[in-house]
């Protein structure tokens, strides 16, 4: 049940809608009231409020009226440590722009913008990366390394842990229930965009996610270690993975064993992203009972992008991928058990052609269901499903679908998805390795003079 015990607008807190005036304290002094009172609405009216940080209370709306605009303050040093899962692990990481934790009964609603002028924070990465910065140097880097003491044997996936430059999300959704965001307009988030995070029973609705292509690591919906979540006529369109699952990164993410269980995603579009519907690559305490149909990832690097490796650990299992048109990818579906975002030895044995031994670092992923997919102008290849050696793509069904590769186009197969340590192949086919009883059914490929390679 959604709580309305009273309606109070942010003017009546001492703000001010003229994009200069700091509104941080205003936003906290309305929370406040809101919480004293058991809950109740916030309105946010027409104009760009400018403001830091922002934490939800229980039994609570914000409403963002159209024309309103939250924009937020681009010092680091404002958004203070917290505790939260950062790529994966459970460290300290920089206060999301938007944060609610342990809250119950939340609602953000209204035609309204959320924007995180992402520009100046990657604006600060490329300059940290153009020096060759290898370790934490700022005053808030260095205040985050002292509460991560074990941040150099962390795993990442490249987002910047090595220098504790942990940026912050959005938005992030910890440890909360029943939840509903819908509505508004995300864009140029420092980071992930919206992140729940150990949440149970949300609604993501009619969200429309914004980031240039080229941003970094600014992923669309990263779901971590959440159950029951409807993700519904979201538009997306951003510089990683767009629709993202994920729960936790190798040994952390064992020892925290949440799973993400019962998603659902549907009526969605996701544009210009690494991934449409993705999972991965945190897949430690596994991904089960997911339900993607009737969505447009056409124009993404990888329609259906399912990846993991060695060390990351986790059981994925029961996912259906229904009805989803795949136009101009790289390629339509990549199932990588290879991943080597955060790796930059080569030579690791994770990624070995060889058995490796069978740990609960292994991830395994069974029981996956594509039915229905069509996808034309497919530049790197008609399909990439590369299990483990040791750990075999099994139970896996691909029917009614077809698929055209554009010949013409100069991008390589081994573009199909990112990864080390598999040969080299010259032909635009779906490749199948470590997949020996993967079913194929009425499924269609155009292009390649071999439809087909099996490794």
């Amino acid at each position: 049940m959604r709580i309305t015990m009273m309606e109070i607008n942010l003017k009546d807190f001492g703000g001010k809608n003229n994009g200069t005036f700091d509104n941080t304290n205003s936003f906290k002094k309305a929370f406040d009231k809101l919480a004293k009172n058991g809950g109740g609405k916030l309105v946010v009216d027409a104009g760009t409020w400018k403001t830091g940080p922002i934490d939800l209370v229980d039994n609570t709306t914000l409403e963002i009226k159209e024309g309103a605009e939250l924009s937020f303050i681009t010092d680091p040093n404002v958004y203070t440590p917290v505790f939260t899962r950062w790529e994966g692990v459970e460290c300290y990481a920089m206060h999301s722009l938007i944060r609610a934790d342990g809250c119950k009964n939340i609602t953000v609603t209204g035609k309204g913008t959320i924007n995180g002028n992402g520009n100046d924070w990657w604006g600060i990465l490329k300059a940290k990366k153009a020096v060759g910065q290898s370790k934490p140097m700022a005053s808030y880097e260095l205040a985050l390394a002292k509460l991560n003491p074990d941040y150099e044997n962390q795993p990442g996936g490249g987002g910047g842990r090595n220098i504790q430059f942990l940026r912050p999300c959005l938005v992030e959704l910890k440890n909360c229930q029943h939840v509903v965001f819908e509505g508004v307009q995300l864009k140029n988030s420092p980071f992930w965009t919206v992140h729940p995070l150990y949440t149970d029973d949300l609604i993501l609705r009619d969200l429309h996610i914004e980031n240039p292509y080229s941003a970094p690591n600014t992923d669309g919906i990263d779901v971590d270690s959440c159950t029951n979540v409807q993700i519904l006529n979201c538009y997306v369109s951003v510089g990683d993975d767009g629709i993202c699952l994920k729960s936790g990164s190798g040994a952390d993410g064992i020892r925290v064993n949440k799973p993400t269980v019962n998603v659902t995603i549907k009526d969605c579009k996701v544009r210009f992203a690494h991934g449409g519907i993705v999972f991965g690559s945190e897949t430690a305490a596994g991904i089960q009972h997911v339900l993607a149909e009737n969505c447009d990832v056409s124009g993404t690097d990888r329609g259906i992008r399912i990846k993991s490796r060695r060390g990351r650990g986790g059981d994925l299992y029961d996912i259906t991928l229904k009805n989803l048109l795949m136009d101009d990818t790289l390629c339509p579906i990549a199932m990588n058990m290879y991943y080597k975002c955060g790796i930059t030895d080569t030579k690791s044995p994770l990624f070995s052609l060889d058995k490796q031994p069978v740990t609960s670092e292994t991830p395994r992923i069974h029981d996956v269901k594509i039915i229905g997919c069509k996808g034309k102008n497919c530049k790197a290849s008609a399909g990439f499903i590369v299990g483990l050696p040791e750990m075999p793509i099994d139970n896996l069904e691909i029917r009614d679908c077809h698929f055209t590769t554009d010949e013409t186009s100069n991008c390589s197969p081994m573009e199909s998805d990112m990864f080390y340590g598999l040969p080299e192949v010259t032909v635009k086919s779906f490749r199948v390795r470590n997949a020996p009883d993967a079913k194929f059914e009425n499924v269609i490929i155009e292009g390649p003079k071999e439809t087909f390679i099996y490794e």
